[in-house]
C-alpha cells in the first residue's frame, strides 16, 4: 500500500519517513502534443484543427483519441518499470480539462472550444485517470504537470499558445482560470496515493520575475484549501533556471520543492565543442546546475530536476556519423547522473516516448505513421523549424542575412530581449521565422497526408505509438537502468 510522499527538508519522504529518490521520465507529446516528438509541424491546436477540416470533426477526434489510449498501456508502464524506474512527470494542455466539444468545419475549426472557460470537461480525465492507474499498478509514481496553460505561460510552442509572447502573465483572467482549474484536478485527485505531487506550471517565463511568485503563492493556497497532502513542484522563472526572485517565500509554501529544467548545452547539435568528458566540460556542466539550485542551498530545500537530457542522431539523416554522434551524448547523459547521485537529486528525463529523436523508445520508420509522413519528416528535418534541437545547418544561408540585418540596425543595448540570456538574438529569429512562420504554411501539407483515410486507416495510423509498434534506445535505457540499480544498492 502507497502513502503519500512528502517534502522533508532536502528530502522526499513516504509515510515512514524514509527518502524516497524518484527517478523517471516525461511522458511528453502525449496529453500535451509537441511537434518534435509527435512528427507535426507548429502547435498542437494548429494541427488539430487541420486534420478536422480535412477529414472532418468525428474521424479527427477518432484518431487523436486513439493516439492518446496507444501512446501509454499497460506495456509500457511494465517496461518502465523493468528499467528499476519509479515515477513518470505527466505533462497535459489545459484544454483537455476545459470549455466543451463544439464540432465544427471552417477556417477556424478546433478540436477544443476555447469560448467557455471555467467549464469542467470531465472527459478531459479520460486518459489521464487511466494512464496514473496504470502505472499505480506497478509501483509508479506520477507526477501532473501543467505543461500548456491558457493564454500561454512561456515563449515557447508547447504551451500551445501559436505566439511568442507568453500572454498569461499579461491577462489576469488566464490566470485566474489556472487556479480554477488546478484547484478542480487537486479535488479530483486528493485522495490518489500513486501522485507524487502537482507540477502547477511548466517553465513560465515572467518578464516582470515578480508575477509568477504572486500567482504561486494563489496557486499554492487553492490548491491546499482542498488537498494538503501532495507535494507541489515549483519551476523556476525563466524555464525552470530563475530562483533569483523567490526570497523567503518559501517560509509560507508548505510540502513544496522547487523544480530546475537542467539541459546541457553539450547534449545538442548546436554545442560549440564535442563532448569528449573532460575535467574542464564537466566542471562546466556541475557550474550550471549548481547555479540553478542556489537559491535552495541557500534556504535548505528540496530540489526536483523536471526535464533533462541530450538528443540524439539519427540515422536517416546524420547517416555514418550517428553512432559517435550518440556516444558522445550518452557520456554526457552519465556524466550528468553522476553530479545528481552526489546529491541523491530526484529527477524525471525528458523523455519517454517519440519518433526517434529523444525518446526512451521511439516508432519504428516501418509503422504506417512514419512510412505516411517520411518525405514530410526529412523536409522538416531540412528546414529546421522545429525548435528543440533544430540542426540549422541546411538553411542557415537564408536567416544569417536576417540576423545580421538586425545586429547592425538595432543598438547593442537593445539586442538582448528576455527571456535572453536562455534565448539569445539568433535563437530569437530562428523561433520566430522558422518555428512560428514557416511552420504555418506546412500545417495543411501535414494534415492532407491523412485526407481520404477511413477511421480504420487511421486505427492502424495510431496504433504507430503503441509499444510493440516502437524501437527501444538501449543505450539510454541501459545507463538508466544501471543507475538506478547503483543507487538502490547504496540506499
Amino acid at each position: 500500500m502507497s502513502s503519500y510522499l512528502k517534502v522533508s527538508g532536502t528530502k522526499v519522504v513516504d509515510g515512514d519517513g524514509k527518502e524516497v529518490v524518484l527517478r523517471g521520465a516525461g511522458l511528453g507529446g502525449w496529453m500535451n502534443m509537441e511537434n518534435f516528438i509527435s512528427g507535426y509541424p507548429g502547435c498542437e491546436f494548429q494541427i488539430r484543427a487541420a486534420l478536422a477540416e480535412v477529414v472532418g470533426p468525428i474521424k479527427s477526434e477518432f484518431f487523436f483519441d486513439k493516439f492518446l489510449e496507444y501512446f501509454f498501456q499497460e506495456e509500457d508502464a511494465k517496461f518502465f518499470k523493468s528499467l528499476g524506474l519509479n515515477c513518470i512527470r505527466l505533462p497535459f494542455n489545459y484544454r483537455h480539462f476545459e470549455g466543451t466539444y463544439v464540432p465544427r468545419v471552417s477556417v477556424m475549426c478546433r478540436t477544443y472550444d476555447d469560448m467557455n472557460p471555467r467549464v469542467l470537461k470531465e472527459e478531459g480525465f479520460k486518459h489521464l485517470d487511466r494512464v496514473i492507474d496504470l502505472c499505480a499498478q506497478q509501483g509508479i509514481y506520477t507526477i501532473l504537470d501543467l505543461h500548456a496553460a491558457a493564454g500561454g505561460q512561456n515563449t515557447d510552442w508547447h504551451c500551445d499558445a501559436g505566439t511568442h509572447i507568453a500572454n498569461f502573465w499579461l491577462h489576469k483572467d488566464f490566470q485566474d482560470r489556472t487556479i480554477w482549474l488546478w484547484k478542480e484536478l487537486a479535488k479530483h485527485y486528493a485522495n490518489n496515493k500513486w501522485i507524487a505531487g502537482y507540477n502547477p506550471l511548466n517553465e513560465p517565463t515572467d518578464p516582470t520575475h515578480t508575477a509568477v511568485i504572486k500567482f504561486y503563492d494563489q496557486v499554492h493556497d487553492a490548491i491546499h484549501s482542498v488537498d494538503t497532502e501532495h507535494i507541489i513542484f515549483f519551476d523556476g522563472n525563466t524555464f525552470a533556471s530563475d530562483f533569483s526572485h523567490f526570497g523567503d517565500m518559501y517560509k509560507k509554501w508548505q510540502n513544496t520543492a522547487y523544480s530546475i529544467h537542467d539541459y546541457s548545452g553539450y547534449g545538442f547539435p548546436a554545442s560549440p565543442e564535442d563532448y569528449v568528458s573532460s575535467d574542464e566540460q564537466r566542471r562546466r556542466m556541475k557550474k550550471t546546475y549548481e547555479r540553478k539550485r542556489e537559491w535552495m542551498d541557500q534556504h535548505g530545500l528540496c530540489v526536483w530536476n523536471g526535464e533533462w537530457g541530450p538528443v540524439y542522431a539519427r540515422r536517416q539523416y546524420d547517416g555514418l556519423a550517428t553512432d559517435a554522434i550518440n556516444e558522445r551524448r550518452y557520456k554526457v547523459l552519465k556524466d550528468q547522473l553522476a553530479i545528481y547521485n552526489q546529491d541523491r537529486l530526484s529527477w524525471s528525463i525528458w523523455l519517454y516516448k517519440d519518433i526517434g529523436f529523444q525518446g526512451m523508445v521511439y516508432v519504428s520508420q516501418e509503422t504506417s505513421y512514419t512510412t505516411l509522413l517520411k518525405d514530410f519528416l526529412a523536409k522538416k528535418h531540412r528546414l529546421a523549424v522545429d525548435a528543440w534541437g533544430a540542426d540549422t545547418a541546411q538553411v542557415q544561408h537564408i536567416y544569417q542575412p536576417l540576423i545580421n540585418h538586425i545586429t547592425e540596425e538595432i543598438p547593442q543595448e537593445n539586442q538582448n530581449l528576455y527571456p535572453f540570456p536562455v534565448w539569445k538574438l539568433s535563437d530569437r529569429v530562428g523561433r520566430l521565422s522558422r518555428s512560428l512562420l514557416v511552420t504555418e504554411y506546412l500545417v495543411k501539407e501535414w494534415a492532407e497526408h491523412f485526407r481520404g483515410k477511413s477511421e480504420a486507416e487511421l486505427d492502424e495510423i495510431a496504433k504507430s505509438f503503441k509499444f510493440e509498434n516502437c524501437l527501444r534506445r538501449d543505450g539510454l535505457n541501459k545507463i538508466l537502468m544501471d543507475n538506478a540499480q547503483t543507487l538502490q544498492s547504496s540506499s
